[in-house]
């Protein structure tokens, strides 16, 4: 029973099936595991995971928590985040997803030498608490600090290009079922920031890598130096001021990294990484498969 929950063919349509609202998603939960069993998932965790990450994701389970004492729900389940495994392991192609209610983390190798960390989904409910034994946990506040920052910082004539909307979106564009939404960057470029503006930029982006482990991390941030920063553009929609609700996006030639702060009177955050080339591992999996081989 727990293998025919946790483990899949590599080609298995759930491998594609990705989502962050609190369901009956495909694999074996944490509340299912035995001891043995959730000490052999934190291995797995911890050779993909920094610090940063298993502490980010204990986050998103302790804001869990608090969903669940304020809304007396079933659906809120600190112990409701399933791993899935799609192929096996070490045998090329194969991969993983760790999710829940805020969290979808797929990890796909699809050759020795590649290694896929997207889609990547990270939810705060709220984004800043405001009471209790947790007040003024801020789970994404980094990223979000170095967003303001930025948007802040720019003149007329870079508002002017940055601004795509008086008022937020409502959520992130590129979710699941919906990867090719955006077919063209829109906002500030890159090559027309600041210094300043563009290490705040960075920031942003990098804080969606900073849940990887050190080699895993620099090699995700050595592909997005050498993937065309001129040509990424920062969007922003809806306000500026604290308590307004709001929505930005760094896009650029493979990256796109999502911010949205809508909902709950705009304490409610929904973050999403995406490589428009290497998603589930997409762009070596062509390559592998091209020259002859099959999953």
């Amino acid at each position: 029973m727990q293998r025919r929950a946790g483990l899949y063919p590599f080609d298995a349509p759930a491998r594609l099936d990705w989502h962050y609202v609190p369901r009956s998603q495909p694999g074996l939960a944490l509340r299912g595991m035995n001891a043995e069993q959730r000490g052999a998932a934190e291995a797995l965790l911890r050779a993909v995971l920094s610090e940063e990450g298993h502490t980010r994701f204990e986050g998103v389970r302790v804001l869990e928590s608090i969903l669940r004492g304020d809304s007396q729900s079933g659906f809120r389940d600190p112990e409701n985040y399933a791993l899935a495994l799609f192929g096996t392991p070490g045998a090329h192609p194969w991969g993983f997803r760790l999710e829940g209610h805020h969290l979808s983390l797929s990890f796909t190798f699809p050759a020795p030498d590649r290694a896929s960390a997207t889609p990547a989904f990270w939810g705060a409910n709220p984004a800043e608490v405001r009471g209790g034994p947790h007040a003024g946990m801020r789970l994404l506040g980094r990223q979000t600090g170095a967003a303001f920052a930025l948007a802040r910082s720019m003149d007329d004539r870079q508002r002017a290009e940055a601004v795509i909307a008086d008022r937020s979106l409502g959520d992130i564009v590129a979710g699941p079922g919906r990867g090719d939404e955006l077919k063209e960057a829109r906002g500030l470029a890159y090559a027309r920031m600041t210094e300043a503006q563009r290490n705040q930029a960075i920031a942003v982006i990098e804080g969606m890598m900073a849940p990887l482990n050190g080699e895993f991390r620099a090699l995700k941030v050595r592909r997005l130096r050498e993937s065309g920063l001129e040509a990424m553009r920062f969007a922003w929609a809806g306000g500026m001021e604290s308590g307004r609700a709001y929505y930005f996006r760094l896009h650029g030639p493979i990256t796109l990294v999502e911010f949205d702060n809508t909902q709950n009177d705009a304490n409610h955050i929904h973050s999403l990484w995406r490589d428009l080339a290497a998603d589930f591992g997409g762009d070596a999996l062509g390559v592998r498969y091209r020259d002859g081989h099959k999953p």
